[in-house]
């Protein structure tokens, strides 16, 4: 029974929430004292607990739809390991303690966390069923993890740290439709009824663009961006590794088939994300060194 409770509330997914530590990672430029780190890591530990109620209570509600999938349909809910009852009251104790130890740790990062909670509650019963607003509800969720992590220790939330996150967030979220949309084929409609307002090629001319948008705008942001103490122009040499990181990704969405679970894909895939941790120490080493 706990084995699938945990199962629930998804701890693959967690590394959405990683996004917390963006604020930190773009301003190690500037003295933090070693309490940012500790709130920075609670910060993620909320997230996760919060976005755990959210998945428990969107698996409540998908349930049926969820059955029709050939891999959602053995999550413990759909396949009748946790009753909807059970999972219920664990979303709402979850979403209780997590808000409450939210505003504990600052109260910015509370607001931040209720915005989320409404967002992904909004979500999960209206704003997914509408065509091109669901993939930007997505996009805003990650927007506001960016936020969080950012207000909880107090720096200046960079707008190119918002632009570029939303544009990524757009970008994973059209590919993993157009995932959906191939791998159910002809049952697309019966499992999520959205899917049929979308095709392969308008997912593919809007993934096309978003990607073209998140290297122009990092390019961007990487000559003109001020963040911390100072400017970072060194930051121009992450830009191959986001490069590739885009082109990686478009090659296991059409090559592979993958991008219906994004999280996933970023674990598993080596190059991909060796090309991850590296764009992560070459920006770690930039901002280090310009202190």
């Amino acid at each position: 029974m706990l084995l699938n409770i945990i199962r629930c509330i998804r701890p693959k997914q967690w590394t959405k929430n990683l996004l917390v530590f963006a604020g930190l990672l773009f301003t190690l430029n500037s003295r933090h004292p070693a309490s940012d780190v500790l709130k920075v890591v609670l910060a993620f530990v909320i997230f996760c607990l919060l976005s755990g109620s959210v998945y428990l209570v969107n698996d409540v509600l998908d349930a049926e739809k969820d059955r029709k999938h050939p891999k959602k349909r053995y999550r413990p809910i759909a396949c009748g390991k946790v009753s909807p009852r059970v999972a219920v009251f664990l979303a709402v104790a979850l979403g209780a303690v997590s808000l409450a130890a939210a505003f504990r740790l600052d109260f910015f990062f509370g607001l931040v966390t209720v915005a989320y909670l409404l967002l992904s509650t909004s979500y999960s019963f209206v704003l997914k069923h509408l065509v091109i607003v669901d993939v930007f509800s997505i996009a805003a969720g990650f927007v506001l993890r960016a936020a969080a992590g950012a207000l909880v220790i107090h720096v200046t939330i960079s707008e190119w740290l918002l632009l570029c996150t939303t544009l990524l967030a757009l970008f994973m979220g059209l590919a993993k439709r157009r995932n959906e949309l191939v791998t159910l084929d002809n049952n697309a409609g019966e499992h999520r009824k959205i899917l049929e307002e979308y095709s392969p090629a308008l997912l593919d001319q809007m993934i096309n663009v978003t990607a073209a948008c998140t290297i122009v705008a990092y390019m961007f942001y990487t000559f003109l961006s001020r963040t911390g103490e100072g400017s970072h122009r060194y930051m121009m040499m992450t830009i191959p590794f986001v490069i590739y990181g885009l082109f990686r990704y478009l090659y296991l969405v059409h090559s592979k088939n993958l991008g219906g679970s994004p999280e996933s894909v970023v674990i598993e895939d080596k190059p991909l994300l060796v090309n991850i941790i590296l764009w992560m120490v070459t920006v770690a080493v930039v901002f280090m060194a310009t202190k």
